[in-house]
This record gives structure tokens, C-alpha cells and sequence, in this order.
């Protein structure tokens, strides 16, 4: 079984940038039309003329939303339906995170990771299913993140979120089975967008460079499992296996783990360098496409 790509209609969310934009571009010379959801409406007309311009018979539409504000998607949804616009794939690839201690978020940015992480894709999924359903035919690409697999301090909601796009994910894929609509979970480890760019220090002092890989590849390597209709895909040789071997780590030392670079996040140190008892720690925001951004 395979998901309706060729010939399909595409909806992809945080397509400005990112994964989001070059899962666009790969799909561009298969799919019949595509509908590029984000924020930065520019962004998406800029992306919709570069992919005209290579596939001159695609039908594109743009279609700007925050998926932070539920009237939005609504807003979203009536257009799909006003246009008579039939979805075969949906991509739930947008996503939002911080870095910092959760004391010092505003409840605010909470809850607009939460609705942009869970509520969302959560709510496009409910709305466009129950008609591939009718068709017998689908598809549900989740793009979540590695830190639904981990304990991630100083990213404590943008991980609970993946972690439960990671179980949604999978007991929706259970549900499902027989009915035609495949369901794949993409979990990223470090891959090269803005997101990345934008975390500073903190991120990149733990992420070794020969792990990271591009946003391309990313994108290729999900779209290659979600087409095996695979339940998992890690993207990246070196990271995958990382994931795997991390599979079989006892939980008590994932929390040891865990402890040691709380600690340094508390006292506002580097993993590289000893903790200042008087440091203070200094958010950064992360906000862009992929699987962490919108």
C-alpha cells in the first residue's frame, strides 16, 4: 500500500521554509496540486512561482494561516472546501519550540507551542480524514521531531508535544490498518534550518556536525518511508542508528543523562564548560519552518 502522491492533491503546513519547502519542491513534479500553508505569505508565493515555473502543469494554491489560532485553520478549511479542493496527503510537517527554562516561558508562547504542535495537526488530521476514508485511499505524514524519543531539559514542551505527536501518530497508524490511508511518523534528529540557525550555543555545543544533514535530504528520506508506508523514519545514516541503539538505553540513565545537562541549564553553563553557581541563563527563541517551526 502506498500513499496517493502521484497525481494527488498535497496539503503541506510550514512550507515556507525548511523541510516544509523542499518536501514542496520533491512532490512538485508528481502531485496534480499542491496547497502550501504557512505564515509568511511571501515566502509561499515566492515558492509557489519557483515551482511553476519548473512544473508548469501543477496546480499550486497558497493559502496563509497561523495554526496557533483555531479560527485560522477553520478560516483554512472553508477555503479547501469553498474551492472544491479534495486532500489526498496531508503533511503535518509545521511546528514551534523554545529553549529555556520552563519557569521563565510566558504562558502565552506555551500555549502557542501547543497549538501549533498538537491542536493543529491534530484537528487538519480529524477534518480531512473521514474523506480519504470514504475514497479508500491517503495519506497522514507526520514530521515530529527526536525529542519525542528523548528527555530533552530546556525544551520540556516542545518535547512533550513530539511526544505526543509520537503516540498519536502510531495508535492512529493501528487504527487505520486495512483502510487504505497510510500513516508515517518522520522523527528528525539535527537537521540544517532555521530553526537550528537561530538556537545559538546551547543547541549546537550538543549536536555534532557529521549528525546534522540537510533539509533536502531530510525531506527525501521521509518521502522514500512514507512511500514504504514505514510506521518510523529517522532521517540520516549516522543519526538513525544513534536512535536505535538509544532504543535499548535503560530509562534511569536516560534520566542521569537528562539530570546533568539540567543542572548546567539551571546554572546558565555550557556542557563544555564548568557551572558559575551566579550564572544566569539566557533564553532563545526558536521559531522557524520544518519540523519545528511555522
Amino acid at each position: 500500500m502506498r500513499p496517493p502522491i502521484d497525481s494527488g492533491t498535497i496539503l503541506i503546513t510550514g512550507a515556507s521554509s525548511g523541510i516544509g519547502r523542499e518536501i514542496a519542491r520533491q512532490l512538485a513534479r508528481r502531485a496534480r496540486t499542491l496547497v502550501l500553508v504557512a505564515r509568511r505569505e511571501e515566502r509561499l508565493e515566492a515558492l509557489r512561482d519557483e515551482l511553476l515555473a519548473h512544473n508548469p502543469t501543477l496546480g499550486v494554491m497558497v493559502e496563509r494561516c497561523d495554526l496557533s489560532h483555531p479560527d485560522e485553520v477553520d478560516t483554512l478549511l472553508d477555503s479547501l472546501h469553498r474551492h472544491l479542493v479534495r486532500v489526498d496527503v496531508l503533511v503535518n510537517n509545521a511546528g514551534l519550540g523554545d529553549y529555556g527554562l520552563y519557569e521563565q516561558e510566558s504562558w502565552s508562547r506555551i500555549h502557542q507551542m501547543l497549538q501549533v504542535n498538537v491542536e493543529a495537526p491534530v484537528l487538519l488530521t480529524h477534518r480531512l480524514l473521514r474523506r480519504m476514508l470514504e475514497r479508500g485511499r491517503g495519506g497522514i505524514l507526520n514530521i515530529g521531531s527526536g525529542a519525542g524519543r528523548m528527555l530533552r531539559p530546556g525544551m520540556s514542551v516542545y518535547a512533550g508535544t513530539k511526544h505526543f505527536l509520537e503516540g498519536f501518530t502510531e495508535s492512529l497508524r493501528l487504527e487505520l490498518s486495512g483502510t487504505g490511508v497510510v500513516v508515517t511518523l518522520v522523527a528528525p534528529g539535527p537537521v540544517d534550518t532555521e530553526f537550528r540557525e537561530v538556537a545559538g550555543g546551547e543547541n549546537r555545543s550538543a549536536r555534532p556536525s557529521w549528525m546534522r544533514i540537510s533539509a533536502e535530504r531530510c525531506a527525501r528520506e521521509a518521502l522514500e518511508g512514507f512511500e514504504r508506508a514505514a510506521p518510523l523514519v529517522y532521517p540520516g545514516l549516522a543519526y538513525r542508528w544513534m536512535m536505535r541503539l538509544a532504543s535499548f538505553m535503560p530509562r534511569p540513565v536516560m534520566r542521569a543523562g537528562g539530570l546533568v545537562v539540567a543542572r548546567r541549564l539551571r546554572h546558565g553553563t555550557s556542557l563544555l564548560e564548568p557551572a558559575h553557581p551566579d550564572a544566569r541563563l539566557g533564553r532563545r527563541v526558536l521559531l522557524a519552518g520544518g519540523p519545528e517551526g511555522a
